[in-house]
């Protein structure tokens, strides 16, 4: 496999610095933004280990990247998710006129089962040990914690929403495509993020409460998702779970949860924000049980 190396003195990222930058500033949403700097960064921190330069790469080198994360762990979808944004980068580099030819256009996708989800969700208990670790370790914890078990909202929702979009029972956020949507809230979840935030929901009716992030740092800026998966690892060691808890963790333990109590599916389609139906089923993991069959309720009326 012939490879073209990279100068040896710069790096891809300060070499293309103009084409990733424009790249991402080509999308509206900075959740957008920020997952495609994400898995754009693994590839190119691919190409540094390697010696190649972006605008070199061939289809035998994107190949060689997608075994290797295979290697390292990554999941199907992942992996997909990582060669989306990849070819993503290169389809407007090839716009621009920056180079000929797409390099990940013909790479093959990995495999994924529509009807199952790989992660691993809490149970009942320990999604209660891990909320109880949460409440002892911070306001910030447990507010986190909480609203991800309670509504099964993304991690990138969660930290984009505002303060003033908070109110007596329900939260205002915004779903991917940047759509708004309006998220229930119980009690005590709202008790919670009310004492995260030090507000009693009164500055709303004066008209008198500013913007700002809902989970924010000290210095105001919002809460970098790293950082939260972060803490939630830690949570997880305290609360002596033995599985790895991560933010899509407490989303698949909402579902998993919710069709247990038995929420209708559609229902739970709503809650979590999905298009497609089959995503929701793959959070139903009791569905091919026999005594779940639709033969033993319609075939009792005629027996």
């Amino acid at each position: 496999m012939n490879r073209t190396p990279a100068p040896a003195d710069t790096t891809n990222t300060q070499r293309h610095a103009a084409l990733l930058g424009a790249w991402l500033a080509s999308y509206g949403l900075e959740n957008t933004r920020t997952a495609y700097r994400r898995d754009a960064q693994i590839f190119l921190t691919y190409l540094e280990a390697t010696g190649l330069d972006l605008l070199a790469v061939r289809r035998a080198h994107v190949d060689v990247f997608a075994r290797t994360r295979q290697a390292a762990g990554d999941a199907p979808a992942t992996l997909n998710r990582r060669l989306a944004a990849v070819s993503a980068l290169y389809a407007y580099a090839l716009d621009e006129g920056a180079l000929q030819l797409n390099p990940v256009v013909r790479v093959r996708r990995a495999a994924v089962d529509a009807d199952h989800s790989v992660t691993a969700a809490l149970t009942r208990r320990e999604a209660e040990d891990l909320l109880a670790a949460a409440r002892s370790h911070s306001p910030r914890a447990h507010a986190l914690v909480d609203l991800l078990l309670s509504t099964g909202v993304r991690i990138s929702e969660a930290l984009t929403a505002q303060v003033s979009a908070l109110s007596a029972d329900r939260l205002v956020i915004t779903r991917k495509g940047g759509k708004p949507a309006v998220i229930p809230l119980p009690e005590h979840t709202v008790a919670a993020l009310r004492a995260m935030t030090g507000t009693a929901g009164t500055e709303l009716t004066r008209g008198d409460e500013a913007d700002r992030w809902l989970f924010a740092t000290n210095s105001g800026s919002p809460w970098a998702r790293t950082d939260a998966a972060k803490l939630l690892t830690r949570l997880a060691l305290k609360a002596g779970l033995g599985k790895r808890v991560s933010p899509h963790v407490l989303r698949h333990t909402h579902a998993t949860l919710a069709l247990s109590l038995g929420i209708p599916l559609h229902h739970l389609q709503d809650s979590l924000g999905h298009t497609d139906p089959r995503t929701t089923r793959r959070y139903d993991h009791t569905r091919h049980r026999l005594e779940h069959s639709s033969a033993y309720r319609v075939g009792a009326l005629f027996g």
